[in-house]
Parts: structure tokens; sequence; C-alpha cells
């Protein structure tokens, strides 16, 4: 089973992204703030890692940083989540360390096919 960590501080996204995801199939963890996302990914080795980019104690863009500094989590996929559409939050995003970036509200369908595209699955 596909093992997704979900580092999001916003309850209501939490719950439906956590629901959406489990429903098709992937087992899913949940940190509510960036400092725990980060721990989190260095003790379970997820297969994928939906990152919110506006977090508490660490903000998304350090713990991306993190993540693919590090060689024991350099190779996991991060798809990047924020509320930011702006011009140039992408590349921000991607120049981190994100494998992928989406935009809140979620669409579960186009979230599904990036994470599918991460993972190097059909």
């Amino acid at each position: 089973m596909t093992k997704i960590l979900l580092v999001e501080d916003n309850e209501m996204n939490r719950d439906m992204l956590s629901r959406r995801l489990m429903r098709r199939g992937f087992e899913v963890e949940v940190a509510v703030d960036g400092g725990a996302g980060l721990a989190m990914a260095q003790e379970l080795h997820p297969d994928l890692v939906l990152l919110d980019m506006s977090l508490p104690v660490l903000d998304g863009w350090e713990v991306a940083r993190r993540l693919k500094a590090a060689p024991e989590t350099a190779s996991i996929p991060i798809i990047a989540l924020t509320a930011h559409a702006l011009s140039g939050d992408r590349d921000k995003a991607l120049a981190a360390g994100c494998d992928d970036y989406d935009t809140k509200p979620v669409q579960i369908a186009n979230l599904l096919t990036k994470i599918a595209a991460a993972l190097g699955k059909p």
C-alpha cells in the first residue's frame, strides 16, 4: 500500500484530503505543522509527501529544502499544496525541492494524476 504523508495545518483540508486518499487505497499519515512533518518523513519514509507551504513551526519551503538535503529522504517525491497561485510560486516550490505543485482548493482528480506521475505509476 502506498504511504502518503500529508502535512497540512488546516483541519478541514486535512480531513477532506485524507478521507479521499484513503478511499482510493492510500495509507495516509498526517502531520499538523512543518516540524512534525519533517520528523515524520524522516521516521516513516513515506512514498510521497503532500506538503502545505504555509505551515507553523517550519514553513513548507524549509521542510522541502531539508528533506531534499538529507540523503535518507532526498528521493521522496514532494507535491506542494498551496492557496498561493501567484506567478512564480510554482517555480519557488520547485526550487525548494518540491517535485510538483498543486493549488488549493484541491481538485482531487488533478491531484491523483500528479501523485501517480510522482510515483512513476500510470
